[in-house]
């Protein structure tokens, strides 16, 4: 009688350690430390992303998968040329337009609802909507799933110039402000009933996202847009869902706007009621009296990593650092720590 041979767990190598094993999503970051663009930082996500593949969860479908996506820095070559190709215009210079993917309902007049609600804030707040493209895709060479295409929406691209002399932060800002009030809109208004389906991935002069419920595997061919050589970043951040608390969905797919998570949050409840009454007291020189029209700073539906999201970009738009912001959210155990410098307590306790 043969003995069975048995499989032994991995070794601890390099930062892999196998105690530290768990159900969680995969999260990966590739990036060109010079900051020289290509699109190999691309292939080299893509490469990542599917090494990931055992951290995303399927269903009952092995070809709907709980989501995935990547963030790169804009791709302004690409975009350049598919403006003038697709939509018969000119871009103006890097940091004076913002580009997005945005989802939309499946219904052409709810979706020319959603759109022209875009343009009417978007000109209330003084930018220019330079125009929407189709975003190509390929659900039947991706193999996408029933679920997924069930599920799945229209997805456009959504193209907003600079009003005036507005660049860098203080245009982002104006970007914020719109996406957020057009979201409101669109939730109160009683006649949208794809109202769920409208969520704007990304509108940034800086990063742009494709993402939805998808495996690692089919990102890229659901997307062609990925594999043009023109497409070129010198970072890219990926991410393998595996949805632990929420059901899956084209929106709660990662990355997120300005971050990735692959964990679990369990004060999800207390986090979220504690953001809603600081709204009460919330005062902001940048947004002045525009920033009632943010709240609620957490959207409705999103998942634990997606109210993080939200609160971080709350903190980044209204002035403070990135590296102040994670630290005000993810405070490390300082409470104890003696060796800890003064300052930086007095910053924790804070």
């Amino acid at each position: 009688m043969k003995s069975r041979t048995r499989l032994r767990a991995p070794v601890a190598r390099g930062l892999y350690d196998p105690s530290l094993e768990h159900d969680s999503c995969g999260v990966g970051f590739v990036a060109q430390i010079k900051g020289e663009s290509s699109h190999q930082i691309i292939r080299d996500a893509d490469h990542l992303l599917c090494r990931m593949d055992h951290r995303g969860a399927r269903g009952a479908e092995e070809n709907s998968g709980d989501g995935a996506g990547i963030l790169t820095a804009l791709p302004h070559d690409f975009l350049t040329r598919i403006a003038k190709e697709e939509l018969g215009t000119e871009l103006p210079e890097p940091g004076k337009f913002a580009a997005g993917v945005v989802f939309l309902p499946t219904d052409a007049a709810e979706r020319d609802r959603c759109k022209q609600a875009v343009s009417k804030i978007c000109a209330a707040e003084g930018q220019k909507l330079v125009g929407w493209r189709v975003v190509p895709t390929d659900p039947d060479k991706a193999d996408l799933g029933p679920t997924a295409r069930r599920a799945a929406p229209h997805i456009e691209q959504l193209f907003i110039a600079s009003g005036g002399d507005l660049a860098g932060d203080a245009f982002e800002r104006k970007l914020y402000l719109i996406r957020k009030r057009v979201s409101h809109e669109l939730r109160a208004d009683a006649e949208l009933e794809q109202a769920e389906l409208f969520y704007i991935c990304s509108l940034s002069t800086k990063v742009l996202i494709y993402k939805g419920m998808l495996t690692p595997g089919q990102l890229m061919t659901f997307f062609p847009d990925l594999k043009d050589p023109d497409y070129s970043s010198h970072l890219a951040m990926v991410h393998s869902r595996f949805s632990t608390n929420t059901f899956p969905s084209w929106d709660r797919a990662q990355p997120n706007r300005f971050m990735c998570h692959n964990g679990e949050i369990n004060t999800l409840r207390g986090n979220v009621n504690w953001m809603s009454a600081r709204e009460g007291v919330a005062e902001s020189e940048l947004f002045g009296d525009s920033l009632q029209d943010i709240f609620p700073v957490i959207e409705p539906d999103v998942s634990d990593s997606g109210a993080f999201d939200n609160v971080l970009e709350f903190l980044l738009m209204t002035g403070r650092t990135l590296q102040e912001s994670v630290m005000m959210m993810i405070p490390e155990a300082w409470q104890k720590n003696e060796l800890m410098a003064k300052n930086k307590r007095a910053f924790y306790e804070y």
